[in-house]
């Protein structure tokens, strides 16, 4: 049996964080009956190429997603067989071309909908188990040693559920994109952390880290279910040295093992290989604890993506999807 709302990501609010965003539309397709239930959140987006008509596509909120079941009383493979004649008549209701799917790493399901979505595996995420093994168990050597000298030398944490405002945190948000050199998608507006508060407060964990009274890093993570998972997280330049990143990943660990959760997680790395830098600054915190991600590419009108391939003069087998965006 499923959970209803195994993670925030699958809550109807989410998505219509990213409708300005991506200049889209939430919207979500469903399936009830004898078997069970499921139900997928997605982005509908208009095709940017002129044509006789609009042509739409569909793509997973910023994160994690695709179908899930929520329920399961029945045959399996029935369920899912009625979740793709349900996608199939959206598509063709709203002149949906093709679909990109974000799957989930831990609920894989991937695995449940690979009749209709054949996955793709891309690369492995990481998190920290706190229910199978001991945070120390987790944390490198060397995190370890980051953590304990941050303490001794004046660095405190705290935590915060559900927060009423989140102004300090934009502050140092903005920081850490300005000295990592981020595209403009990532400088969310005011707008969209209102958003968050008021629709999503109820999953919100603000874990705040301080010296002096000052605050040097900050995570914005969500928990739901029994998953803790990292949204949006900075650090003051200034104050790199005393290492609080590592800090707001043993206080999140802390706060998740005492509430009865099983995970927190990081996501994966910038690319697939094994020595990306950002994957192995995660794995310092997930010493036993990875997952697989995968990716599905959906063509559910081959007709006019061959032609909108062709308008664009891209080979529509390209490794890019869909091709005729890229």
């Amino acid at each position: 049996m499923y959970q209803n709302i195994p993670d925030f990501y699958f809550d109807e609010s989410y998505p219509k964080l990213y409708e300005k965003i991506e200049n889209a539309k939430a919207v979500s397709v469903s399936v009830d009956n004898e078997h069970g239930s499921a139900i997928s959140y997605m982005m509908l987006r208009e095709i940017p190429i002129d044509t006789d008509e609009k042509y739409y596509d569909l793509i997973t909120p910023y994160g994690y997603g695709g179908p899930i079941i929520t329920s399961l009383t029945g045959d399996k493979a029935a369920l899912v067989d009625s979740f793709r004649l349900e996608m199939e008549k959206f598509c063709k209701d709203n002149n949906v071309v093709s679909e990109f799917v974000r799957f989930h790493p831990i609920l894989n399901n991937a695995a449940d909908f690979e009749s209709i979505y054949n996955p793709t595996w891309d690369r492995k995420t990481v998190g920290t188990n706190v229910r199978d093994y001991e945070i120390s168990e987790e944390f490198s050597k060397s995190t370890k040693k980051y953590i304990k000298k941050a303490l001794k030398a004046g660095v405190t944490y705290e935590v915060i559920e559900n927060p009423s405002e989140i102004d300090e945190f934009k502050t140092v948000y903005y920081s850490t994109m300005d000295r990592d050199s981020a595209s403009d998608y990532y400088y969310f507006g005011d707008e969209y952390f209102q958003q968050i508060l008021d629709t999503l407060g109820k999953y919100v964990i603000y874990v705040k880290v301080l010296f002096e009274d000052k605050l040097i890093a900050a995570g914005l993570y969500f928990a739901c279910g029994d998953i803790v998972q990292c949204h949006l997280s900075g650090t003051l330049s200034e104050y790199l040295s005393m290492s609080p990143a590592y800090v707001t990943k043993y206080a999140t660990a802390e706060w998740a093992k005492e509430h009865g959760m099983h995970f927190v997680h990081y996501g994966g790395g910038t690319s697939r290989a094994e020595d990306n830098s950002l994957y192995l600054f995660k794995k310092k915190f997930g010493q036993n604890t990875d997952f697989d991600f995968y990716l599905g590419r959906k063509i559910w009108n081959k007709e006019v993506y061959d032609r909108l391939c062709e308008i664009k003069g891209v080979d529509k087998d390209s490794d890019f999807f869909p091709a005729y965006r890229q």
